[in-house]
C-alpha cells in the first residue's frame, strides 16, 4: 500500500531557470517559515503513528525501558499501557510535553467521563474551572504557565469548537473541515463514509460522492505550499524525499495516500483520521486511552511509569548515567524526525546516535518512521565505537519483512517508509 501514483498534471513545474541566489532565498524563507511555526507553536494536537504497529514491533516486556519522542503523548500513554519498566517522553517542543503532562493531570484527578469529555470530545462547557481546581496543581510550572493562557482550546467557545481544531495540524483540520463543509459541500458523504457498515459501502461512497468533489485544483495547490506543510509538521527535507521519490510529488502522494485510506481500507477503527474529519472521538474510535477499562489501568499506576523531559533525545541519554547497566533503554521510537536532522543538522544525527550506542542496552530495539521510502542516510552516520569510527547501518540488524509487513497496516497510511532494527554492537 506504499502512495506510489502516477504524475499529477496539475503539479507546479520545477524551476530550471531558477537562480542559485533565489533558490537560496527560498530555501531560507521555508526554513524560516518552519522554524518559526515549530518554535513558538503546539504542533501535534494527536500522535499520527499508529501504535498499533508499534505493539507488534516493540513487544514490550515488563522490564523494558521505552525512550519515545513525545508528539501529543497518545503513544506514550499507549506504550505505558503494555507494562514496561518505564518510558521516557522526550520532546524539545515544550508544548508538546505540556499536553502530555495535561492528559497525565487528568488521568490522575479526573473520573473517566469527564476525562473522555475533554480527550474525547474535546470540549467540555467546564474545563476552566476543573481545569483550575484539579488539573493545575498537578502540572510543572512551564506546563502551567503554558495552559494558563490556552484553556479556551477545551471550553468549545469561539469559531474553533473543539481542542482538535487548535495547534497547527488542528488549524489545517478545521480549515479542511470548512472545505467540506462550505466549499465542496460534502458533509452528508463524508459522514455517511465514516459511518458505512462495510468496506465496499465505504468505498463506494468515497469514488461515487465524495473524491469527485473532493480533489480540485485549489486543494491541490494548498497541499504543495510549504506554509500548509510547516503547520502539519512537514519540514522542506520530508517534502524533498517526497518530490525526489514519488511521482507527481507532494500533491499526487497525498491523494494516493486519500485514495488509499478512504477506499481501500476500513475507517471503523481509523480514529486518525475521523478526528481531524470530525473534530472529535468517538467512544468507538479513539487511541486506548480514551478507553474505559485502559483508563483505568493508567489511573490505577500505570501512568506513573511515564516520565517527561523537555530536550532533545541526545540530551536526555547524555544526562543520564545508563551507559548500557541496569535502567538503560531497551526500546527507542524515534518517529519521523531523522529526516530534518539528515537534511539541516547532521552533527546533531551523529551527537544523537553515538548518544544512543553510548547509553542503549545491549541488542535494544530501535523504530523510526520516514516521508522517504529508504532512509540509507541513517546507515551512513558516522560514530565512534572502542575507539574507531563505525557506521551506524553495521552496528544495526534490520527485520524489513517484519517492518514491511506492519507497514501495509499502518491506518494512516501517510509514511513511505517504517523501520524496525535492533543494535547489535
Amino acid at each position: 500500500m506504499t502512495c506510489l501514483a502516477q504524475p499529477d498534471r496539475d503539479s507546479a513545474a520545477p524551476e530550471d531557470n531558477a537562480s542559485p541566489a533565489y533558490e537560496r532565498l527560498e530555501r531560507w524563507v521555508r526554513d524560516h517559515v518552519f522554524k518559526s511555526v515549530h518554535g513558538s507553536q503546539l504542533i501535534y494536537n494527536t500522535c499520527w503513528e499508529d501504535p498499533r504497529l508499534d505493539r507488534q514491533a516493540l513487544q514490550v516486556g515488563p522490564r523494558d525501558v521505552i525512550v519515545t519522542i513525545t508528539s501529543a503523548g497518545c503513544n506514550a500513554l499507549d506504550y505505558a499501557l503494555q507494562g514496561p519498566a518505564h518510558v521516557h517522553a522526550v520532546d524539545v517542543n515544550p508544548r508538546q510535553n505540556a499536553l502530555l503532562e495535561l492528559k497525565i493531570a487528568g488521568i490522575r484527578a479526573l473520573d473517566f467521563e469527564t476525562f473522555f469529555t475533554i480527550f474525547g470530545a474535546g470540549r467540555h462547557p467546564n474545563f476552566a474551572r476543573i481545569y483550575e481546581s484539579q488539573l493545575r496543581p498537578l502540572l510543572s510550572p512551564r506546563a502551567g504557565q503554558y495552559w494558563d493562557r490556552r484553556r479556551h482550546f477545551f471550553t468549545g467557545e469561539g469559531h474553533r469548537p473543539t481542542f482538535y481544531f487548535h495547534g497547527t495540524t488542528g488549524i489545517f483540520a478545521w480549515l479542511l473541515n470548512l472545505y467540506v463543509n462550505r466549499v465542496i459541500s460534502a458533509r452528508r458523504h463524508v459522514d455517511a463514509m465514516l459511518d458505512a457498515d462495510s468496506l465496499d459501502a465505504q468505498r463506494d461512497i468515497y469514488h461515487r460522492q465524495l473524491r469527485p468533489r473532493m480533489w480540485r485544483p485549489s486543494l491541490r495547490w494548498l497541499l504543495r505550499r510549504d506554509t500548509v506543510m510547516s503547520m502539519l509538521g512537514v519540514p522542506r527535507p520530508q517534502r524533498d524525499q517526497i518530490d525526489q521519490q514519488f511521482p507527481g510529488g507532494l500533491s499526487t502522494f497525498i491523494e494516493n495516500c486519500v485514495n488509499t485510506v478512504f477506499g481501500e481500507m476500513s475507517l471503523r477503527d481509523n480514529y486518525f483520521w475521523r478526528v481531524y474529519l470530525t473534530g472529535r472521538y468517538t467512544r468507538d474510535c479513539c487511541p486506548d486511552y480514551l478507553k474505559p477499562a485502559p483508563f483505568h489501568r493508567l489511573k490505577n499506576g500505570l501512568v506513573d511509569r511515564v516520565s517527561v523531559h523537555t530536550m532533545s533525545i541526545a540530551q536526555f541519554l547524555e544526562s543520564s548515567s545508563f551507559a548500557g547497566g541496569p535502567g538503560a533503554p531497551t526500546r527507542f521510537v524515534l518517529l519521523d524526525h531523522m529526516d530534518w536532522l539528515a537534511a539541516h543538522h547532521a552533527p546533531a544525527l551523529r551527537r544523537e546516535w553515538q548518544a544512543i550506542v553510548d547509553r542503549a542496552a545491549p541488542s535494544a530495539r530501535l523504530l523510526w518512521r520516514s516521508a522517504g521510502t529508504h532512509t540509507d542516510f541513517v546507515n551512513d552516520v558516522p560514530i565512534r565505537v572502542a575507539g574507531r569510527t563505525r557506521r551506524v547501518g553495521d552496528l544495526l540488524r534490520y527485520n524489513r519483512p517484519l517492518a514491511a509487513r506492519l507497514h501495509q497496516l499502518d491506518r494512516v497510511h501517510t509514511y513511505g517508509s517504517f523501520h524496525v532494527a535492533d543494535l547489535c554492537c
